[in-house]
């Protein structure tokens, strides 16, 4: 049974977008996040991969690529006990609060 991940040659999934884009700045630091907690050893690309695949349909379906990319980190923090979501929650707030909405 496919998930909702899985859109490899689903005629409904429609064509691949293979433009390329400027990135923004918090892609950036998101491909960086990855790249360092991968480095550290704090998570492995199977965590993400699984924490992405588990992601509620809805959800997964209306976030972008980095999107999904930053929520899966925040699960797998999460799992591991580096942060709640509370804290990143508190976290994001302020950030928010500091920089404006994204």
């Amino acid at each position: 049974m496919r998930r909702t991940h899985d859109m490899g040659g689903d005629p409904k999934a429609g064509a691949i977008d293979r433009s390329q884009h400027e990135m923004d700045d918090w892609e950036i630091l998101a491909d960086a996040l990855n790249q360092v907690l991968g480095v550290k050893g704090i998570k492995r690309t199977d965590e993400t991969r699984r924490a992405r695949e588990d992601m509620d349909p809805e959800e997964y379906l209306s976030l972008s690529y980095y999107e999904r990319w930053t929520a899966s980190l925040e699960t797998i923090l999460v799992e591991k006990g580096f942060m709640t979501r509370e804290e990143i929650d508190r976290k994001l707030a302020e950030l928010e609060e500091q920089w404006g909405e994204p």
